[in-house]
C-alpha cells in the first residue's frame, strides 16, 4: 500500500515537473539587442505608475559620478501625456514622416531633471541612468526612446517642475520592426527606413577598437 502511494506521488511529481514552463532570464546581450529606440507605440497598451516606478527604481542601484545622485524623475502616465506630446519631436533624421504618427504616440514618459546645474558629472549620471532604465523597460517587455528634442520651458510649466528637464524618456509597447545593421566607421551613421522596417547602423567591433 505504501509502495503504491509513493509511486503515485512520484508519478504526479514527474508529470507536474514536465508540464511546468521553464522561465529563462534574458541575457544582457539579448536585452541590449532588444533595447532599441521606438518611435511608434501600441495605443491599447497602457503603462501604469507602478511600472514606471519599477523602471525608475534602477536608480537606487546604479553607479553615480562622485555618488552625487542628483537626478530626479517625474512620472507621466496617459492621463497627463498631452502635457508633453505637443512639445516633443521624434525622428529628427526622418522629418518627412512627422513622428510620432497619429495614434502611435508614447503612452507614458519619465522626465529626468537634476538638482544641480548640468555639467560633465551630471551628464555621466544621465547616460548611466537612461540606459539602465531602458534596459529595465526592455526586461519588462516594454520599449522606449530617449528624447532630446523638446521645449524645456513649456514642459517645465506644464508639469510644474521644480527643476528644468534634461531628458525625456518615452515608455510604451513598441510596434515597429527595428533591425541593427553592421557598418564600417566611414559609412553613414544615420538611421533610415525601408518598406516599413527601421534600420539602425552600428559600427563594427574592429573599427571601435584602437589598434
Amino acid at each position: 500500500m505504501a509502495d503504491n502511494y509513493l509511486e503515485k506521488r512520484m508519478e504526479e511529481y514527474r508529470t507536474r515537473s514536465q508540464s511546468t514552463t521553464k522561465i529563462t532570464t534574458p541575457t544582457l546581450n539579448q536585452l541590449l539587442v532588444r533595447n532599441r529606440s521606438y518611435r511608434g507605440y501600441d495605443k491599447n497598451r497602457m503603462v501604469s505608475t507602478e511600472e514606471l516606478r519599477r523602471i525608475v527604481n534602477v536608480n537606487t542601484r546604479i553607479a553615480s559620478a562622485r555618488n552625487q545622485q542628483c537626478l530626479r524623475f517625474r512620472l507621466v502616465t496617459a492621463e497627463e501625456r498631452q502635457k508633453i506630446l505637443p512639445h516633443i519631436r521624434l525622428g529628427g533624421a526622418l522629418p518627412e514622416l512627422h513622428l510620432p504618427a497619429s495614434g502611435c504616440e508614447p503612452q507614458a514618459f519619465i522626465v529626468v531633471c537634476s538638482t544641480q546645474p548640468e555639467d560633465r558629472w551630471v551628464d555621466i549620471d544621465l547616460g548611466i541612468s537612461a540606459q539602465s532604465m531602458l534596459l529595465k523597460a526592455t526586461e519588462m517587455k516594454l520599449n522606449g526612446i530617449c528624447i532630446g528634442a523638446f521645449n524645456a520651458a513649456a514642459i517645465t510649466q506644464a508639469l510644474s517642475l521644480p527643476y528644468p528637464p534634461l531628458l525625456i524618456i518615452a515608455i510604451g509597447k513598441g510596434i515597429e520592426d527595428i533591425r541593427l545593421v553592421e557598418i564600417s566607421e566611414e559609412e553613414s551613421h544615420a538611421y533610415y527606413r525601408n518598406e516599413g522596417t527601421h534600420y539602425v547602423p552600428k559600427v563594427k567591433l574592429d573599427d571601435l577598437i584602437i589598434s
